[in-house]
């Protein structure tokens, strides 16, 4: 059985068992976590479909850490105007074990 969750603003495929690594959530290591923007739920050919999400439908996860993405570089430049500009960002994820989906 699988889900597509909406958290941080991006959507998701899940299933009991995998890590997903998700933007910020205030939560502590070891936490369990309940997700109820369920967009979808599936089992095999059987799809439900939410309008826009699917009622009574949740996923439970255990937070496993919070971290910090690799360094993305940011390079600005104008040619023949003496302009660069050298930026960086880290962006915050915390990762998640789905433990199980629920309808």
């Amino acid at each position: 059985m699988y889900a597509v969750i909406k958290t941080g603003g991006k959507q998701y495929k899940v299933a009991a068992g995998e890590k997903i690594k998700v933007e910020q959530i205030a939560a502590d290591v070891g936490q369990e976590i309940v997700i109820d923007q369920v967009l979808a739920v599936g089992s095999g050919a059987e799809l439900k479909v939410g309008t826009p999400l699917v009622a009574g439908a949740t996923v439970k996860a255990t937070v496993l850490s919070q971290g910090r993405h690799d360094k993305v570089r940011i390079f600005k430049m104008r040619r023949r105007k003496h302009y660069q500009k050298r930026q960086g960002h880290r962006q915050n994820y915390t990762e998640l074990q789905i433990s199980s989906v629920n309808v």
